[in-house]
């Protein structure tokens, strides 16, 4: 149907302002030069900024960014062009009724804040006031939803200052919107930028009872975005407020009754427990022998110090890290008051005290190694005969403490490792104190101040919170665990403490010898500490000593200290719900691909825990290893290589090399994440097992698809980092092969690798001890490439030659006699291609090389015959590179021109 001519003019008219907005740039640039035209430009673009027509308006917004560019270029001529024109037109225009042209504004608007176009005195007065304006709550919600998503995007563009004082309160207020669920999900999916921003003193005090509220939103979708920014917000808490509060609150996240919400938060699991990680200990050393101290680790060890494994700890060690821990032990609120009831003891002398302290530390290093366990069992027996009157003492005061106190310390909370490490020839004669030492242990063992102890009334409201999702199973679970928890903590822990005190003394006076040797304490069924969340659920270790036992060295079997899962880095029930990641059922309650996202976070958690605590990884990562998706073996693949940087040498040939080993022999899409880190991941290990990988390197040519050229592109890359860690007996006899065999590839691209890789052999080989290898070599050369039938593979032989001339990997007296003669006969070759490429090479290569320019020999008299006989070939290309002068035309610099094709 035809237009009318108002409707065609009115149309016109409308493209005509369309393309005026769309050439104001260009006019201001023509006018640049008079600040009276510029002013009448800007003053223009004011007037057509009030265009009914939302197309120019739109358009016209799209010009802003390029003009204010302009305007601060040419700031002298037009000053305050765009605080005065243009800015007021993009604030106006985040309040326009036409949906393109907000969010074009809104596009320009967050341009030139990136560009820092926009004036400090401007976001506070022009700015922040509009967008605090259109978050009314009388406000359309529209607009109201996409001004606090600008808000949030420009805070850390404004920075500190501004957003705290002008964004912050408004913020908070969002994140309460009632009305709209809209805007409370930007909020949240924003949190953790805001965090960042305002920093850790305001996110604790004004921003974590908002984040709080927002994860128990009855709007899932809200619940979910706290999840994915979970991990942002976490950084900018202190370590505190991470495991006192933001775990429970995760926790409650993973068990979400939404699906998407459970499927979000396992998602960011392990980046949030990578915020565990002390930044003080984060540098990483590899082999034990090389690492030094971390800072802060011992009150009277030197920075210069090197770092011993757990096997090597001294008893020096021990007392210097028993002054940091009882330190960190005092600020506990549970530790607070058992000291101060032991103080009231007269009898309880200070040198008790410090050994105290000291097998509290004891019982922290009993999980990372028998034979430290051991040393401190030693320590143990000489501190026992101080200290005995006063744990008596204190045993039987235990009947005149507080209700209060009872629950805050009940011997089912707790459970510490006994110290099985008794050296023979002292336990006949202390055995009755140390039965007596580790029962007191039992009873007044402080608890580690990074794990909060639940009470009968923080049981019975964590029941309260999950009975409303019991239809979940995880949830149902849980439940069953604290009930059993809640009638546990009602036995009377005095009747307990009595019974374990008089039976120590009991021990102490009537144990004969026999007695000693038959006697097997059992510690059975022992339910760990259960704090704000559930922690350790299922862990129980059994103690056995008798006379058959005596000449090992271990507190438990290698099997149970394998599979134990106790550590005090990160929150147990977090590390517990991440380790359940593996489990089929999580595939089908939560998500598909959980075990890709558990093994995508493995190294940044193992990172977190530290190589003293990779037995609580171990088993999950070979189940991630062994997983039926590929998906999930290439995660691991890929970052095998960090993972052995945080695991050590020794752990690293222990448990990552059979993992590695399998990689190899995978599919392809598995194999690739080890290829490319090949290098990376050989250079950790010792000479002796890198050796070993030199048979299985001839694998790599072997693919799933011939046609995947990529992969052959790729173990060329790697076989020339490779070549640092091998001797030149190994290169010649292993990786030379390879090479060849890389150089005839079909593909052009893979030989061009190759050529790189063989010339930087004939280096390495060059600069061994023993010369016969590179001469070898370049004889292998001859025979196999130069002679060869094929064109093609005289061809590569030139390719070698000139690589090897460019990257001076031989010096060229020596290149003259090995190399140079047979290259110099392929200027009768019969094949075109061989002749051009070989004219290229005298011409543009050797003929720039001093040897050739400065020096009269009868190589350079050979060079040049061989060049005027190029020059009259039959065949016009090699007559032309022949003859031409090598900065005189593009086509020089263009080698492949001559390369046969891909395939």
């Amino acid at each position: 149907m035809a237009l009318g001519p108002a409707v065609a003019e009115e149309h016109s008219l409308m493209l005509y302002r369309q393309m005026v907005a769309r050439s104001l740039l260009d006019t201001l640039k023509e006018v640049s030069d008079d600040e009276r035209d510029c002013i009448a430009v800007l003053e223009r673009i004011s007037r057509l900024a009030d265009d009914s027509e939302p197309t120019v308006r739109a358009e016209l917004m799209e010009q802003v960014p390029h003009i204010a560019m302009f305007c601060q270029e040419n700031r002298p001529s037009i000053p305050y062009a765009f605080s005065k024109y243009l800015l007021p037109i993009v604030v106006r225009y985040l309040a326009d009724q036409n949906n393109q042209v907000r969010k074009t504004s809104q596009a320009a608007l967050l341009v030139l804040l990136e560009q820092e176009l926009i004036e400090r005195y401007d976001v506070e007065t022009k700015v922040c006031p509009v967008l605090i304006d259109l978050t009314a709550p009388d406000s359309n919600d529209d607009v109201k939803t996409e001004a606090v998503a600008i808000m949030c995007k420009m805070a850390s563009m404004v920075g500190k200052d501004i957003t705290e004082r002008l964004v912050l309160p408004r913020f908070c207020e969002m994140c309460c919107d009632c009305r709209m669920f809209h805007v409370r999900k930007v909020c949240a999916a924003n949190f953790g930028d805001i965090c960042s921003v305002v920093g850790q003193q305001a996110t604790e005090e004004m921003l974590l009872p908002r984040f709080f509220q927002l994860c128990s939103d009855n709007v899932w979708g809200v619940r979910k975005a706290c999840a994915e920014c979970f991990m942002a917000v976490s950084c900018a808490t202190s370590q505190e407020v991470r495991r006192t509060k933001l775990s429970t609150l995760f926790i409650n996240l993973i068990s979400d009754p939404s699906r998407w919400v459970r499927q979000a938060a396992f998602q960011s699991l392990g980046p949030f427990i990578s915020t565990f990680a002390n930044p003080s200990s984060s540098g990483q050393y590899f082999k034990e022998e090389d690492g030094k101290n971390p800072e802060g680790c011992g009150s009277a060890q030197e920075n210069s110090e090197q770092v011993r494994t757990t096997e090597d700890v001294t008893r020096e060690d021990e007392l210097n890290r028993t002054e940091d821990l009882s330190s960190r032990v005092d600020n506990d609120h549970f530790a607070t008051k058992l000291e101060n009831a032991l103080e009231d003891q007269n009898t309880v002398s200070n040198n008790s005290q410090r050994e105290s302290d000291f097998q509290t530390e004891s019982s922290f290093h009993c999980t990372l190694s028998s034979e430290s366990c051991g040393e401190m069992a030693d320590e143990n027996k000489r501190s026992s005969h101080c200290c005995t009157a006063g744990l008596r003492e204190a045993g039987l005061n235990s009947q005149e403490t507080s209700l209060s106190e009872q629950e805050l310390y009940n011997s089912f909370h707790f459970w510490r490792t006994p110290l099985p490490e008794i050296d023979i020839d002292f336990e006949l004669q202390q055995t009755s104190e140390i039965i007596l030492d580790r029962e007191f242990q039992e009873l007044t063992m402080p608890v580690s101040p990074n794990i909060p102890m639940a009470t009968r009334k923080e049981l019975e409201e964590m029941i309260e919170n999950l009975e409303p999702h019991i239809d979940d199973p995880d949830v149902k679970a849980q439940v069953e665990v604290l009930s059993a928890a809640l009638r546990a903590s009602s036995l009377d822990p005095q009747e307990e403490t009595m019974a374990s005190v008089s039976k120590g003394t009991e021990s102490q006076t009537e144990l004969t010898i026999n007695d000693q040797q038959n006697f097997k304490p059992i510690l059975g069924d022992i339910v760990p500490l259960i704090g704000d969340a559930v922690e350790n659920m299922d862990s129980t270790l059994h103690y056995i000593h008798n006379d058959s036992d005596l000449s090992t060295n271990s507190s438990f079997s290698p099997e149970e200290e394998r599979k134990s899962k106790v550590q005090d880095v990160v929150p147990q029930a977090l590390l517990d719900q991440y380790l359940s990641m593996t489990d089929p059922s999580r595939a089908q309650t939560v998500d598909t691909e959980i075990a890709k996202h558990c093994a995508y976070s493995l190294p940044g958690v193992a990172l977190t825990l530290g190589r003293q605590n990779w037995h609580c990884l171990k088993d999950t990562y070979e189940t991630l290893a062994s997983d039926m998706q590929w998906k999930v073996r290439r995660t691991l693949a890929f970052s095998i290589h960090e993972l052995a940087v945080i695991l050590g040498d020794q752990l690293t040939a222990g448990d990552l090399v059979p993992v590695f080993n399998g990689f190899l022999k995978d599919l392809d899409e598995v194999r690739i994440g080890v290829l490319k880190h090949l290098h990376d991941f050989l250079k950790l290990l010792h000479l002796d097992k890198r050796r070993e990988y030199l048979y299985q390197l001839q694998e790599f040519l072997v693919t799933d698809n011939s046609r995947n050229w990529r992969f052959r592109a790729e173990l060329a890359e790697q076989l020339i980092l490779l070549l640092d860690l091998y001797s030149a007996r190994d290169i010649y006899d292993y990786l030379r092969p390879i090479a060849f065999s890389l150089c005839a590839d079909k593909v052009s691209s893979v030989r061009w690798i190759s050529y790189k890789l063989v010339s930087e052999m004939v280096k390495k080989l060059y600069m061994a001890s023993t010369s016969t290898f590179v001469v070898d070599l370049m004889n292998e050369l001859v025979e196999k490439f130069c002679r060869c039938r094929k064109w093609s593979g005289r061809q590569t032989f030139v390719f070698i030659c000139q690589t090897i001339s460019e990257d001076d990997c031989l010096p060229m007296d020596q290149f003259a006699v090995h190399l140079l003669p047979h290259l110099l006969h392929l200027a009768s070759d019969r094949v075109p291609n061989v002749r051009v490429l070989l004219a290229k090479t005298l011409k543009q290569t050797l003929l720039e090389k001093e040897y050739f320019l400065n020096s009269a020999n009868s190589h350079q008299e050979a060079v040049e015959q061989t060049i005027m006989v190029l020059q009259m070939d039959d065949d016009s290309d090699v007559k032309y590179f022949a003859s031409i002068h090598p900065a005189s035309t593009k086509i020089a610099d263009d080698a492949m021109s001559t390369a046969s094709s891909t395939y």
